[in-house]
């Protein structure tokens, strides 16, 4: 199994950007209590604090699939208050994430390169 890179951009809606930020430290609790492969999840803000990063990091594809049902109950009240602006994962994920990312437009794959 290979460590996956995972980096989210979003714009926050109108006046939703307080309760984004509510939703991102209850995020952090939990995966701070509940998430066994996670190595990195953190939360970054431009300077005029309109659009946010978020840099994630997993051991593995069975961390990242851990840290979605997880998080799982709280993408609908996150996506409330954002507009995707892009997302992609970086690494090989295992053929039962790509399965669950199936259908997605984000986020988008990146596979290492290997020269021939």
């Amino acid at each position: 199994m290979s460590e996956l890179l995972g980096i989210a951009r979003f714009r926050f809606l109108e006046g939703k950007r307080e309760e984004y930020l509510r939703l991102s430290e209850q995020a952090n609790a939990i995966v701070a209590a509940k998430d066994s492969g996670t190595l990195q999840y953190d939360l970054f803000l431009n300077d005029d604090q309109t659009e946010c990063m978020i840099v994630e990091r997993y051991r593995d594809s069975e961390a990242a699939m851990e840290h979605a049902a997880n998080l799982g109950h709280l993408f609908a009240d996150v996506l409330a208050t954002v507009s995707i602006v892009h997302g992609e994962l970086l690494g090989e994920p295992s053929a039962e994430l790509r399965a669950n990312l199936a259908g997605s437009d984000v986020p988008v794959v990146f596979t290492p390169y290997r020269s021939r």
